[in-house]
């Protein structure tokens, strides 16, 4: 267990809110493959306030090292969960679960014409179908119609064939689905279930990531969520994803490398990565190289992808938002300066709440990994 809020922090809290007034309360929870991290928030005087947060590592359900990726049981996982309810001390009972993106498909339809909205609840279905490897009947659907590109002056003055090609572009429905299969809901229905919880809602969990880090960035933005089984990108443009893409290399890679390169035990080798990162460590001078081959990687795949951004959107990137439990790995930033044009920044969720001063720096240090159950929780609020 780890990152409990303690209970004179908690009174802290408590004080807070009886200077403010009448509050509702809103528990976002993620349970991820390595630990489950839970944030409550509550709204004081129209403001969202932090409550209370905890983080506990599911390694030790499995009989495994802390920051190994697991495969655990709901009645496992309903446990864990407990335990950090209980240390963390929410008082809630509803709270919003992110579904984690390997239980889910994120695509986009390009429609040729434009359809109204009840032509559209009958077309997504028929359409997703060429897209989902699943039969249908096992996924619960959603899906956003993407706001269309405004012409720039030069499509505008142009003629002949090109004026034809983007016309036609203009008439076009763009629409992002989002396919969740409906095994996982039920597995997450049946955890908070046992935890004497009920479901508010369920989201994919790079919706909560995106509603947690991002501000009002106009420009498309590059978000990079680097977690332990695997690394999550997307490209959000005006709040809405127009690309997503996983990349099957997350931190425990990493530590595994470490520990089978140097010979050391697993728990020895994430000890090292989290101290020294891409910095060189005076006694173990192969670490950072051993590091940096995982993230060149990472990043080779990274840039392929926006190779395809760019060219499907006539668009560039302007800004890289990193988040997840990985990303404030140090030399970081520093490598990946070199391999984007763009700025590069960590993502600060929990400025986004209000919290006693004391805690800020700690909340800096570990907003990336909240990210998501900060975000599930503020759309609850809302």
């Amino acid at each position: 267990m780890r990152r409990p809020m303690d209970n004179p922090l908690k009174k802290i809290f408590s004080k807070m809110g009886n200077l403010a007034g009448g509050d509702s309360s809103a528990i976002g929870i993620d349970i991820g493959s390595s630990a489950i991290k839970v944030v409550e928030i509550k709204k004081k005087g129209g403001k969202a306030v932090l409550e209370t947060y905890g983080s506990i590592a599911l390694g030790p359900y499995d009989n495994q090292d802390v920051g190994r990726v697991t495969n655990l049981s709901v009645e496992k996982i309903s446990d864990a969960l407990r335990q950090v309810l209980k240390q963390s001390g929410s008082t809630a009972d509803s709270a919003a679960l992110a579904i984690p993106v390997q239980s889910s498909l994120i695509f986009t339809i390009e429609l040729p014409i434009e359809v109204s909205g009840g032509e559209m609840a009958s077309i997504i279905p028929t359409e997703a179908r060429k897209y989902i490897p699943v039969p249908i009947t096992e996924v619960s659907l959603d899906y956003f119609v993407l706001p269309k590109k405004e012409s720039s002056f030069e499509e505008m003055n142009v003629s002949g064939e090109t004026t034809d090609v983007t016309q036609k572009k203009r008439e076009q429905t763009n629409v992002l689905v989002v396919a969740t299969q409906k095994d996982a809901i039920s597995k997450y229905r049946s955890i908070v279930s046992q935890c004497q919880l009920s479901a508010s809602f369920f989201e994919i969990e790079i919706f909560s990531s995106i509603r947690s880090n991002f501000e009002h960035e106009l420009s498309p933005v590059l978000l990079i969520d680097f977690g332990a089984s695997r690394t999550k990108i997307s490209v959000v443009e005006f709040g809405m994803v127009k690309i997503y893409h996983t990349i099957e290399r997350g931190g425990s890679d990493i530590s595994q490398s470490v520990s089978t390169s140097l010979n050391i035990p697993f728990s020895e080798a994430e000890k090292m990565k989290k101290e020294f990162g891409l910095f060189e460590n005076p006694a173990e001078k192969s670490l950072a190289d051993i590091i940096r081959i995982h993230v060149d990687y990472i990043f080779s795949e990274t840039n392929n992808v926006l190779l395809g951004y760019e060219k499907r959107y006539n668009r560039t990137i302007n800004k890289v938002i990193f988040t997840g439990g990985g990303s404030l790995m140090k030399g970081l930033k520093e490598v990946a300066a070199n391999n984007f044009k763009a700025e590069i920044s960590v993502g600060r969720p929990f400025s986004k709440v209000n919290a006693p001063a004391l805690l800020d720096k700690v909340l800096e240090t570990m907003g990336p990994e909240f990210a998501v159950a900060l975000g599930l929780a503020l759309r609850k609020l809302q």
